[in-house]
């Protein structure tokens, strides 16, 4: 009996040449279309905390392969969290760390830098350090913040911050969680992206109820001042939060519309600014160069207007591991951080208060803005300029922060979501941060494809530039060969632990 005769290769599996209409069917079968058709969102999914919260506010189910701890829920994990655990399932640990690029992280590089101060290499322990410190912080600290602000943005106002003014905090997430357990029952405005911390922040303090606000790429990822305003007075906004300069988009609140939404914490409604990527600002004009952001330049009265400033040594002064960092406000407020503190988290560490007060003096300061700016603005360039070269354009390019909001829609599917490219560059050893991340969505119901950050990749140049071009040399190598067909071997096989493999059917 003769055997048939052998197909030639072909992309479509009825048949050679071209597509029958089940094979355009089949095609169409192979794009994602839902989370439940992709392994990567499934990975997510299953990860404690990630699954959609019940409606009516039950509590959620625990994972049945974990201890059941009854009254315990998990808030689920930021971002970066997630992205390291899943690196680890890959092979990552902090001792071979150099051998990835982490693209992903959160944080500038924290050695020496051309131009700059020298770095800290010792702390002093005075023995009276070794006790607690108050939970508002060391008072000549406190003193230190407000004397920087007001020579750096409010020369010749009549009202000028004291260290009444001031909270120091044990790290950003610390004063934002401060400021969010003195909360009333209030409407409390966000918008989409914006920083990680606020989805589980807008989750666990259940006083604060969210209602969203989706920024437009179209218009650079703009917040219309005008529409707060409308929104304030038709839903009863009583906070408005947001990071400023933005987190992921790299976009910025400046002049004219931070005096405006500054205004508004004049009618009643409070205005919760993150402001950790003040200095990283990367203007056009070399005469700008050291100019930094806030909008404690638009208060009128420290005492009266409803601003929270939020910042600390974290990013620019580049020390994330010392978690020194502060709250600005009326001093009201002061004086209601130090009671949420005192149960929350107890205050900041008291010998890295006292060797920040030196790192606070403002002609240090000023060298250190010009040296950042000039630096992290270079690298910048260079990240742009590579990914231009990959074809990978950045529809709205970084104007501060250190990250890139990258668009992967034109990218061949699977590879055109942030959570299936992900998981591709964790097979070269490099990591980046998923767009859902940046969707502030507190009961994670939504369906992950109809997210507005689901195309999307959180990029840092906050690394060394060697680490910067390894991560875009896999980049690029994970592109080309999905550009050259080779998706077939894209979106699936996933590892979740070190010891096995991935098991999910899909």
């Amino acid at each position: 009996m003769s055997k048939p005769p052998t197909r030639p290769n072909s992309a479509y599996p009825s048949r050679s040449g071209t597509p029958s209409l089940r094979d355009v069917v089949h095609g169409v079968m192979k794009i994602f279309h839902h989370e439940k058709e992709s392994e990567a969102h499934q990975i997510f999914r299953q990860q404690v905390g990630h699954q959609p919260k019940p409606a009516l506010g039950l509590p959620q189910t625990i994972n049945p392969d974990e201890e059941t701890v009854p009254g315990i829920e998990h808030p689920g994990s930021t971002g970066v969290i997630y992205c390291s655990d899943r690196a680890i399932a890959n092979g990552f640990n902090y001792a071979n760390s150099h051998e990835w690029a982490n693209l992903g992280q959160g944080a500038p590089e924290v050695g020496p830098i051309p131009n700059a101060p020298p770095r800290p290499e010792n702390i002093p322990l005075p023995v009276d350090s070794l006790e607690y410190a108050p939970t508002t912080g060391v008072k000549e600290l406190r003193e230190a913040v407000a004397h920087l602000y007001n020579d750096t943005y409010r020369k010749g106002k009549a009202s000028q911050y004291t260290y009444e003014n001031v909270c120091i905090v044990p790290g950003g997430r610390a004063g934002l969680s401060r400021v969010a357990a003195v909360i009333g029952d209030v409407y409390c405005s966000y918008q989409v992206p914006d920083y990680t911390a606020y989805d589980q922040v807008l989750s666990a303090f259940k006083r604060l109820v969210p209602v969203p606000t989706a920024l437009d790429p179209k218009h650079k990822y703009r917040l219309d001042i005008e529409q707060t305003k409308k929104d304030i007075l038709t839903q009863g906004l009583a906070v408005v939060i947001a990071s400023n300069p933005r987190n992921p988009t790299g976009q910025v609140i400046a002049g004219k519309d931070l005096k405006e939404l500054v205004s508004l914490s004049r009618e009643n409604t409070t205005i919760i600014l993150d402001e950790f990527y003040s200095w990283y600002i990367y203007p056009d004009n070399e005469k700008d160069i050291g100019k930094s952001i806030s909008s404690a330049e638009y208060v009128e009265d420290v005492n009266s207007d409803s601003v929270v400033i939020i910042d600390g040594l974290t990013k620019n002064w580049r020390l994330p591991g010392w978690r020194v960092c502060w709250v600005i406000g009326p001093k009201n407020l002061i004086t209601a951080l130090s009671q949420s503190g005192s149960f929350l988290d107890g205050g900041a560490n008291h010998p890295m208060q006292l060797a920040a007060l030196p790192l606070l003096e403002p002609l240090r300061v000023k060298t250190e803005k010009v040296a950042l700016q000039r630096h992290f603005k270079a690298k910048r360039d260079h990240v742009l300029k590579r990914l231009h070269a990959l074809h990978l354009d950045v529809e709205v390019p970084p104007q501060a922060t250190f990250y890139v909001w990258l668009n992967l829609e034109k990218l061949p599917p699977p590879l055109n979501n942030g959570l299936t490219f992900f998981e591709e560059l964790l097979k070269e050893q490099t990591i980046v941060i998923p767009g859902i991340f940046f969707d502030i969505n507190p009961a994670h119901r939504r369906n992950l494809f109809n997210s507005p950050c689901h195309h999307y990749v959180r990029l840092s140049f906050g690394p060394p530039m060697k680490d910067l071009d390894k991560g875009l040399d896999a980049i690029g190598r994970v592109v080309a060969a999905a550009r050259l067909g080779g998706t077939k071997k894209m979106g699936h096989s996933y590892k979740k632990s070190l010891e096995s493999s991935s098991e999910i059917n899909v």
